[in-house]
């Protein structure tokens, strides 16, 4: 069965996270998204489990369902569906190795609460699992690969944002250079790493060394609207060890769902406090400094693909997994009609195009344009089309800056027929 999972978000317990980020809006944001597989995050924050253990039930497969009681009708019928929750956490490990302080965040899924209990109680005894929902540990992240491994081998662990400047495998503050340099003896049970809003699938390709890691996409999602930016495509039963199976040996695993990484907010290098952005080039030429202020530059994570890189760009390996690129269908109608993005003109439309079509990501990835052609709405249809194929126009991000994502220039608009109001 071909379905859609997110495996990476965070709890009401987290740092700058939503206070709307419980059980029952996670489940009804799923549902708007097209999602049917959902990660808990955060299982190691002592109250959030305790949350959980209130509020979600075992479906069989090692996989939850929300109970009834907490399900909510607030949805439209055209995107009730079934949605399973898998538990996973992510771990923050700040640490020194070969002298330098090392900063890597790690996801872990887990079967069953008696598993993630186990390895709550193990990390327990090294930091405080209250204070944050991603708790900040001085533990080796390959100290905590061998905690989860040895709790049990269900677990999967996965490095997170792998190519993200700061607190990443890869990252070009405080990374390595190679997973054998981060786990050493323990890198076979690292089967995937996660890309990152800020790359993609076919920036990862350029690296032989990750040629049998699969690759996979989730959301990070601090608010329930964020749900689903990236996400994982599967085809294979809905359980936990399908699941698990799919990222081990690809066998199941479809691809994934992307940001366009310029749009990711480390994409390019650059200077933040003054509004400077570089390409890698650019960074070299300026001898990694801001060429305003003379500070050193964050080095984003195409500079850092590009260091690593043993391919040319545009190389694809044989049989990888596909991979969409998408724009949040917010950002889509907040373009369309020329305004903010949180505006409720936004909220109001978005709404109004799930009841008529369905959930988002059928509406982004497989609805025929003509059917959205059919119910008047000319302009929606023109920059859905222009982002299948990838005809859009981006400023890529930097230093933590998002990058700006433009469909239409202001010329095209009058070409278009119909007007930019779509409702």
């Amino acid at each position: 069965m071909r379905f859609i999972a997110d495996l990476h978000i965070h709890s009401k317990y987290s740092r700058a996270t939503s206070k709307s980020m419980s059980p029952e809006s996670i489940w009804k944001w799923a549902q708007l998204k097209g999602i049917t597989v959902i990660g808990t995050g955060d299982f190691t924050h002592p109250q959030w489990l305790a949350e959980l253990k209130e509020k979600i039930e075992p479906s069989g497969s090692g996989l939850f369902k929300l109970k009834k009681e907490f399900q909510n009708d607030d949805i439209p019928d055209s995107c009730r569906a079934d949605v399973y929750f898998m538990l996973t956490a992510e771990i923050s490990c700040i640490y020194s190795k070969k002298g330098r302080t090392r900063k890597i965040h790690s996801i872990i899924f887990v079967p069953g609460f008696d598993i993630a209990l186990r390895i709550n109680a193990a990390l327990s005894k090294i930091g405080n699992l209250n204070a944050d929902g991603r708790p900040i540990l001085g533990l080796d992240a390959k100290e905590l690969l061998k905690i989860a491994t040895d709790v049990s081998p269900e677990a999967v662990f996965v490095p997170a944002h792998a190519w993200t400047p700061h607190f990443s495998v890869f990252g070009a503050a405080s990374g390595f250079d190679s997973l054998e340099e981060c786990f050493e003896e323990l890198t076979p049970h690292v089967y995937a790493i996660e890309t990152g809003l800020s790359s993609d699938p076919q920036m990862n390709w350029r690296l032989s060394a990750l040629d049998k890691i699969t690759l996979i996409s989730n959301s990070d999602a601090h608010s329930p609207s964020k749900i689903g930016r990236e996400a994982n495509i599967f085809d294979a039963e809905i359980s936990y060890d399908s699941i698990k199976n799919a990222i081990r040996t690809r066998k199941g695993f479809s691809g994934t769902i992307e940001f366009f990484p310029e749009e990711g907010k480390y994409h390019y290098d650059g200077h933040r406090l003054c509004g400077v952005s570089l390409s890698p080039k650019e960074t070299v030429k300026y001898n990694y400094l801001c060429p305003v202020c003379g500070s050193k530059v964050t080095v984003g994570v195409m500079h850092r693909v590009e260091k690593l890189a043993d391919r040319k760009d545009g190389f694809k390996p044989l049989e990888a997994p596909s991979f969409n690129s998408i724009i949040p269908l917010p950002e889509i109608i907040a373009e369309s009609l020329k305004v903010n993005v949180n505006s409720k003109a936004v909220d109001n439309e978005y709404f109004r195009v799930l009841k008529k079509f369905g959930n988002e990501f059928k509406i982004l990835m497989d609805i025929p344009l003509e059917d959205i052609e059919a119910n008047d709405l000319p302009l929606l249809k023109e920059a859905i089309s222009r982002m299948r194929s990838g005809k859009v126009h981006i400023s890529p991000g930097f230093d933590g800056e998002y990058g700006r994502i433009k469909i239409f220039e202001a010329a095209e608009r009058k070409e278009i027929k119909g007007q930019t109001m779509l409702f």
